[in-house]
């Protein structure tokens, strides 16, 4: 992912900074089209239906602990693990939708991430019933770039030869 929109001029784009296309949502998130609604709820319901299939394949996974009867605390220790990852990615996954973090500590993170993908899958679910995850943080970067381009397409609009001189000792 880039620091800001991108400024590529192509046939039939307009100049200046263009969005950058959202998972799932492309660049729909700018101007709510391309049934951006169904895309949001078919988000939330994926999220969801695959949040859920991830706690079935966990509870076959406890069980098959229970089977191996490996004892109680290793019981204990493997849903705390889980319980605490998945509390550590929602809220990591929460956070950015809000700000960007930066590579290092998303490379650090990725382990404990896919641990907790449950965590996640259910900071997708709920942010996307109000908006599209990661939204409002592309739509303030991408109105700062469009105010930063307007500034400086405005200083250097005219014909530069044809201002009045200055003078330097006024």
């Amino acid at each position: 992912m880039s620091e800001e929109p991108r400024t590529e001029q192509t046939q039939g784009t307009p100049p200046g900074p263009q969005p950058e296309p959202l998972r799932f949502f492309g660049t729909s998130w700018v101007e709510h089209t391309d049934r951006y609604g169904l895309r949001r709820a078919g988000v939330a319901v994926g999220s969801l239906v695959a949040a859920a299939a991830g706690c079935l394949v966990l509870r076959f996974a406890y069980q098959g602990l229970e089977i191996a009867d490996v004892g109680a605390f290793v019981n204990v220790l493997v849903v705390v693990m889980f319980a605490l990852c998945s509390a550590i990615a929602f809220r990591r996954t929460w956070e950015g939708f809000g700000k960007r973090h930066d590579p290092q500590s998303v490379a650090s993170m990725r382990g404990l991430m896919t641990i907790g993908f449950i965590g996640s899958l259910l900071a997708y679910f709920f942010r996307s019933l109000t908006e599209a995850p990661g939204e409002k943080l592309h739509r303030a970067e991408y109105e700062s770039a469009r105010e930063q381009y307007a500034k400086r397409t405005r200083r250097r609009t005219g014909n530069p030869s044809k201002r009045g001189r200055r003078d330097s000792a006024t």
